[in-house]
């Protein structure tokens, strides 16, 4: 039997999905390697707690905390129905990571609900691959805090996005986002805190939008977004959705959670913008919420209903 169960694990750690079991009260009894990999959380760390004690913390894409209220597990672990959805973790580091989670019950012998298993797959569309961004790095494109693309990059991405647009009709937007009250981070908890919440920032960001898009730092703690192939409504719609993604991120720092909320300006490339005029625009409503209370999506886009708080 000892045999039998260390093959078996064996298998489980070998597979690229996060696989974690629980028991009929929802502590956690194994946890995978690719589990490790996809939340940074080690098995020593989270085997023998609750599933729900600020560990993955998942939360759906309207920032509803699924753990403490409509949490997919507890249903199966209730009626032994299988489940299937898209939720973002919490990462150990802060940053919310999108995953494809698949929920199965445990049954004895009898037929009785004894636990359920839960398998995660990373679904992060904005991936770099590793030898690709020390090449970047090196060529000077890459910013070293965050891994992020940086000025350079941006600005020649938006030459190409203006080029397609004027001559094939391609549409783009630009989302200027800005971490709120930053300042008072670095002043309050010192810089080192403060680079924990860019990176932070970053991977919620850059984990959450499509492979073709661009997630960018623009300089101190503002990042630029170039979302091509999209509607106007749809640029809403994913600003408004990564304003939340950020705002349900934290990492501990020894008995605190650090949260951190952004404030965005978005807007839909016009063929008569340039480089400067798309900046300026993103800028001015970026600002513009900053004055009407911060952590929300101002945009010049017609009929629009944001900010959303």
């Amino acid at each position: 039997m000892e045999f039998a169960a260390d093959f078996y694990k064996n298998i489980l750690d070998n597979i690229n999905d996060g696989i974690y079991f629980v028991d009929a009260s929802r502590t956690i009894t194994y946890w995978n390697r690719a589990a490790e990999r996809i939340s940074g959380y080690s098995a020593s760390e989270v085997v023998g707690s609750c599933c729900a004690n600020d560990i993955l913390v998942h939360v759906d894409d309207t920032g509803c905390h699924l753990c403490t209220s409509v949490c997919p597990l507890a249903k199966t672990l209730f009626d032994g129905d299988s489940r299937n959805g898209e939720v973002f973790l919490h990462h150990k580091q802060g940053h919310r990571v999108p995953v494809t989670v698949s929920i199965s019950p445990i049954k004895d012998l009898e037929g009785q609900i004894i636990g359920a298993i839960e398998i995660f797959r990373d679904d992060s569309k904005h991936v770099i691959e590793k030898q690709l961004l020390d090449d970047l790095k090196k060529a000077a494109s890459i910013d070293m805090l965050t891994d992020l693309p940086n000025r350079r990059l941006i600005d020649l991405r938006l030459r190409t996005c203006i080029d397609e647009l004027h001559r094939h009709d391609i549409p783009f937007g630009l989302i200027f986002a800005d971490i709120d009250r930053f300042k008072d981070i670095n002043d309050t908890h010192g810089h080192k805190v403060g680079d924990n919440v860019l990176r932070m920032v970053a991977q919620t960001l850059g984990n959450n939008v499509r492979g073709h898009d661009l997630v960018g730092r623009w300089g101190g703690e503002e990042f630029m977004l170039i979302v091509s192939h999209i509607t106007e409504r749809n640029i809403l719609k994913l600003a408004n959705k990564l304003r939340m993604l950020v705002e349900n991120s934290f990492f501990k720092m020894k008995d605190r959670k650090i949260y951190v909320t952004v404030t965005m300006g978005a807007v839909s490339a016009r063929r008569d913008d340039t480089e400067e005029s798309l900046i300026a625009r993103a800028d001015a409503l970026l600002y513009k919420g900053k004055a009407s209370g911060r952590n929300c999506v101002m945009s010049d886009i017609p009929d629009d209903i944001m900010p959303l708080q």
